[in-house]
């Protein structure tokens, strides 16, 4: 979660920081924000290489821990589906008494 907003706010900061520029230099209106955009893009994409490289690695940790979670569940789940099963065959093996009670 860390280098995620880590690399979020650097994100953020260059874009703000091409506007800035952008807009000192001249470009105004909608060319500011294209112009903003593709050179934050561009900046972010050659200066947040290892930021990125945390964020993925990060998010495919968590990804390969919800797996196994889930395997872990499933697993579970079927014991005790298993388990339920094994219940109503004894159930319906047992006669039942259909004689109503005597009073």
């Amino acid at each position: 979660m860390r280098a995620t907003l880590a690399y979020t706010s650097a994100r953020i900061l260059l874009l703000v920081a091409s506007l800035i520029l952008l807009y000192l230099v001249g470009a105004r209106g909608l060319l500011l924000l294209v112009l903003a955009l593709l050179v934050s893009g561009i900046l972010s994409y050659v200066l947040l290489a290892r930021q990125r490289d945390r964020v993925s690695s990060a998010l495919m940790g968590r990804l390969r821990n919800g797996r196994q979670r889930a395997a872990g569940f499933r697993t579970r789940l079927e014991a005790g589906a298993q388990a339920e099963d094994e219940d109503a065959d004894e159930d319906a093996d047992e006669p039942a008494d259909l004689a109503p009670p005597a009073s």
